[in-house]
């Protein structure tokens, strides 16, 4: 998919005839080449700003695919990072791009001393992100690109399971973008896409849950608030602004208090 290393047309439909947990499955190993990967320029900006709400101990990626934002909270986070997903061929890429400790290369020390593994350690955990099978142990919770395979049925209990897993203090972060204006040519691919989702999960089964249009800010708002969460939004200045002036993009600051 536009790419030689991308998947074939195929491929891609295959997977959107499979479940979602199987779809990913075997979309995993060629995900890192599709335009579904979170784009770096949107996982630095993204970076920049959690930087600042800081420092942080441990790390959660919800729904963590193959690790694009484990490597964001390596980069956050002190101790401990864990990455949790349903896709066994997700989480396999994942490892494979983040190795167990002793396998990482070390990194220089100073003069006369041993070199050292850099970063926090990397845990990997198979889980639906509906169940996730924590205590409250972490100090930082992310997301990438996952919340359109959740039904607007699910995501209050999605957001009741990342803030069971939060310390008290600890915050849940994401970027969400601004809808694109109606009538542009963004607009109606993304109402033709949720509309031929739509029509396929009728008529064909195991259901593919994929929508970009159920997942508004307002009712985000509402179902974290629900959820026991004090949220804020902070604009993604890096990512640019729209002709009116609002930010092209938001990072959503949930915190359980």
């Amino acid at each position: 998919m536009f790419t030689e290393q991308g998947p074939t047309v195929r491929e891609l439909a295959v997977q959107a005839l499979s479940s979602t947990e199987h779809g990913y499955d075997l979309l995993a190993p060629k995900f890192d080449h599709t335009p579904y990967r979170t784009p770096d320029r949107v996982l630095d900006a993204v970076t920049d700003e959690v930087r600042r709400l800081g420092p942080f101990d441990t790390g959660l990626d919800v729904c963590c695919g193959t690790g694009a934002g484990v490597g964001v909270l390596r980069q956050l986070c002190r101790e401990r990072v864990v990455g949790v997903d349903f896709s066994a061929g997700m989480l396999a890429q994942a490892r494979a791009a983040f190795p167990p400790e002793g396998e990482r290369p070390a990194a220089e020390g100073p003069a006369g001393e041993a070199p050292v593994a850099e970063g926090p350690a990397v845990d990997w955990v198979r889980a639906d992100a509906r169940s996730l099978p924590f205590a409250p142990a972490f100090d930082l919770a992310l997301s990438f690109g996952a919340f359109g395979h959740f039904l607007p049925a699910e995501r209050f209990g999605l957001f009741a399971e990342v803030y069971g897993s939060l310390r008290p203090g600890g915050q849940f972060v994401f970027p969400i973008g601004a809808p694109p204006p109606v009538g542009s040519r963004a607009y109606w691919s993304l109402l033709g896409f949720d509309a031929a989702m739509r029509v396929r999960n009728a008529l064909w089964r195991p259901r593919f849950v994929m929508y970009y249009r159920t997942f508004r800010l307002g009712d985000v708002l509402e179902d974290l608030t629900r959820a026991g969460f004090v949220v804020r939004l902070k604009p993604l200045n890096e990512l640019g602004r729209r002709p009116d002036g609002s930010p092209r993009a938001r990072l959503v600051v949930a915190t359980r208090e």
